[in-house]
């Protein structure tokens, strides 16, 4: 988590984008990493989540990543959520909930649900107050 948040605090810092990092793990070697970059891609898709998954099928030379884990500072949305079920990724490591658009048990369970052929464990609250500190502290400097 420690590197997610790395990435995170790089978006925000260097790049004005929401300050949202994420590692993806095989092995306990990184495969991929990622960190916001909607605003400077001009791209809707390409959140942490998403730019880790893409480093990570080009690393691996493969689009699916079984037995592979996310570490990411704020809790996957709908769209990152069903990219990481796509993925077979076995496991999600977020550090922040998000109560607005969270997609792994704050406003949907999409990561968990039965009604698709791959369920993720999840887990939460690793350095939840530096991420969450993180975005409060991005969103303040921007009113």
């Amino acid at each position: 988590m420690q590197r997610a948040l790395e990435l995170a605090r790089h978006a925000g810092e260097m790049h004005d984008e929401v300050p949202v990092g994420a590692v993806l793990v095989l092995d306990g070697k990184a495969i991929g990493e990622g960190w916001n970059r909607t605003v400077n891609s001009h791209d809707p898709t390409a959140h942490a989540e998403i730019v880790a998954l893409r480093a990570a099928g080009q690393q691996q030379h493969n689009y699916r990543l079984p037995g592979s884990t996310l570490y990411v500072t704020l809790e996957p949305c709908a769209m990152c959520a069903m990219a990481l079920v796509h993925a077979r990724v076995a496991k999600v490591i977020y550090a922040t909930p998000d109560p607005k658009t969270g997609a792994a048990g704050s406003v949907f369970d999409t990561l968990i649900s039965p009604q698709h052929n791959h369920r993720i464990a999840v887990a939460s609250g690793l350095d939840a107050e530096l991420s969450a500190a993180l975005l409060r502290d991005f969103f303040q400097r921007r009113r």
